[in-house]
């Protein structure tokens, strides 16, 4: 009996942290190692075709980091020398959140918001650059906009390739994630777009925001991050991961629960001193998949830090982090 018993437990600790199932892993692995310049908030990065990296954020007029090793990081700055003046018709002090980063037809590209908080009368603008450097970006206006009559929020892009078109995954509350076709020569929003709905929360205020969506195999995985952001050691941030055959879904949970109804496997949740993990977004890197976010410090008076972890692929098809 206390062989089977025994059995049994073993059974139950494998399920709990198998990856893709129902039961998360209750253990999580901490960040990789960094030095330097460590605060940062909604990091996107990239490895830059001339070496090095770049990792900008929400923050200053988007604020930026470099690094030659993805160990130590170096203030670089700004994106942008001056708020570009169209900025100010979503906020006084002309803030611009949640950039995205992305190389495409000989140019980077960085994709941004500009919002208040607390409302959806919001936008999303889009800027080049022929060296995805600080200092060197050209502001191209708005790509895509909400008003408060829309049940949709345009902040946190991020834009993925799929079947020979470009899309752009957005939302932050506001009924969650969405997506819109963009018109690759522009880089904006095709004229007329369907707004495909992708992941929301049973309940207002439908605390799910920040996607980014990665083709692996057969299928694409939307990455969100869910609960409460920005409240330093008291954030509940964590994220969660679905799957679809489309880009523009239905995603689903490893139980089959769609995201459009609140699923979602968690991958990556706050544990020790790294609490609210979020604002992600997955850059490629010599033929592996990080995840970058950004995590509370809890020895730090809760201060925003830069958080990187390998994403590996397992044999199930999906995704965890190490």
């Amino acid at each position: 009996m206390k062989r089977l018993r025994l059995a049994a437990l073993l059974a139950a600790a494998a399920l709990a942290v198998l990856p893709g199932t129902a039961r998360a892993d209750v253990t999580y692995p901490d960040p990789v190692p960094i030095t330097g310049q460590q605060i940062i908030h909604d990091p996107t990065v990239i490895h830059l075709k001339s070496g090095g990296y770049v990792a900008y954020s929400t923050g200053g007029i988007i604020g930026a980091r470099l690094s030659k090793d993805r160990v130590q990081w170096d203030d670089a700055g700004n994106a942008f020398a001056t708020h570009p003046s169209w900025w100010y018709e979503y906020n006084s002090t002309g803030d611009p959140w949640a950039p995205d980063i992305s190389y495409r037809d000989g140019r980077y590209w960085l994709y941004y918001a500009v919002s208040s908080w607390g409302t959806n009368h919001s936008a999303i603008g889009v800027a080049t650059s022929p060296t995805g450097l600080p200092g060197t970006w050209t502001d191209h206006g708005k790509v895509f906009t909400s008003e408060r009559t829309d049940t949709w929020n345009a902040i946190d892009p991020a834009v993925t390739r799929a079947d020979g078109k470009l899309w752009m995954a957005f939302g932050s509350y506001w009924t969650g994630i969405r997506m819109v076709e963009l018109d690759p020569r522009t880089g904006k929003a095709v004229e007329g777009a369907t707004v495909h709905h992708l992941a929301t929360r049973p309940d207002a205020p439908y605390a799910v925001e920040g996607p980014y969506v990665v083709k692996h195999g057969r299928h694409y995985y939307l990455f969100a991050s869910y609960d409460a952001c920005c409240a330093g050691v008291n954030s509940t941030y964590k994220i969660r991961v679905g799957r679809s055959t489309s880009v523009t879904g239905p995603y689903v949970d490893s139980t089959g629960t769609p995201m459009l109804e609140g699923g979602g496997d968690l991958l990556l949740a706050g544990h020790g001193r790294f609490v609210g993990t979020g604002g992600e977004s997955v850059f490629r890197d010599g033929g592996q998949d990080w995840l970058a976010y950004h995590y509370y410090d809890a020895d730090d008076n809760g201060t925003p830090k830069l958080g990187l972890n390998r994403l590996s692929w397992h044999k199930n098809g999906w995704p965890g982090v190490r």
